[in-house]
């Protein structure tokens, strides 16, 4: 069982913008120049992971906080629906988390965040984890909102003391993080409960080290994503890999970061690669085929918009 803990939320997208249908701006009430009608979809990165996860086949579970709202219902329906155990789901009367979603002309996404007293940043640590657990995956707001952040650090810490396959993807929200600085020595002090670190390359320009500063730090391997110009893997024993993206028409890139998470985890555990032993034993060829299926994945993720990773038929 992989389980993925942190947010979900609520993205709302402009209609027009990333593949959306009625392009145009819309009047507003008062029927002066028109903002773009927004979309809602269904998100956050370890909601997005989660799913993907499921739709890939994995055996999954997802650890978070969730509104008992119209929102919160349907995020729990999508992760049902890809097959994700939500049994560690705890429900609270508080708000779903919305992120506005701005995406440019290459497909990117921006985001500004309603996060104040919502359900997902009042998450607090279960006593003990789901049976059976091999891996875990933490990041995103979940690690920067207060007091949840603290409570998925517990969790994080508790799981690689036990000796679980942990994976940290911090998908930096800079607007999020009001002492830049101080959320940097976080981000370090988490490095040795970490098994394996997948980050953007905008992400670690914005941390500011280096993958073999990182991996100094505890890690077995770092994986940085390099947008169409594929992935890089550094690993503890020296070796460094590039895998090339996979040539797709990108509608937008949101969930795509989530996708590649999801597409490591699901290749590691086929391999039964979940150790730091056995990460080290796969060897070239069994770590570009891991990175090359995950490049892939995020290529279907792009090609379509909002967050909609694949299903495992789609990849065969």
């Amino acid at each position: 069982m992989i389980v993925v803990a942190g947010e979900a939320l609520i993205d709302l997208v402009p209609q027009g913008a990333a593949g959306e249908p009625d392009g145009g701006p819309h009047e507003n009430a008062a029927g002066g120049a028109g903002l773009p009608a927004l979309a809602p979809r269904l998100g956050g990165g370890p909601y997005n992971t989660a799913v993907a996860l499921g739709r890939l086949g994995s055996p999954v579970s997802f650890c978070s906080r969730v509104s008992r709202d119209a929102f919160g219902e349907a995020l729990l329906a999508g992760l049902r629906a890809a097959g994700v155990d939500v049994t560690p789901v705890q429900r609270g009367p508080e708000p779903t988390t919305l992120a506005v979603a701005s995406i440019g002309a290459d497909g990117s996404a921006g985001y500004s965040f309603y996060v104040e007293g919502t359900a997902d940043r009042l998450f607090e640590a279960p006593d003990r984890l789901p049976d059976g657990v091999r891996a875990m995956s933490f990041g995103t707001c979940s690690l920067v909102l207060e007091p949840g952040a603290s409570a998925y650090e517990e969790l994080m810490r508790r799981a690689a003391a036990r000796g679980v396959f942990t994976t940290l993807d911090p998908n930096v929200r800079a607007g999020l993080i009001p002492d830049a600085d101080a959320y940097r020595a976080r981000f370090k002090s988490w490095l040795p409960s970490v098994s394996l670190l997948k980050l953007s390359q905008e992400d670690a320009d914005w941390l500011g080290g280096t993958p073999h500063e990182w991996l100094a730090s505890g890690p077995a391997a770092v994986v940085v994503t390099r947008g169409g110009d594929g992935l890089s893997l550094y690993t503890q024993d020296g070796a460094e890999l590039h895998v090339a993206g996979a040539e797709v028409d990108v509608v937008d890139t949101i969930g795509a970061g989530d996708t590649v998470n999801a597409a490591l985890l699901h290749g590691l555990c086929a391999r039964d690669a979940l150790s730091a032993p056995a990460l080290a034993a796969l060897g070239t060829e069994g770590w570009t085929d891991v990175l090359r299926f995950a490049a892939r994945a995020a290529a279907l993720t792009c090609s379509r918009a909002g967050a909609e990773p694949p299903y495992a038929a789609e990849l065969a």
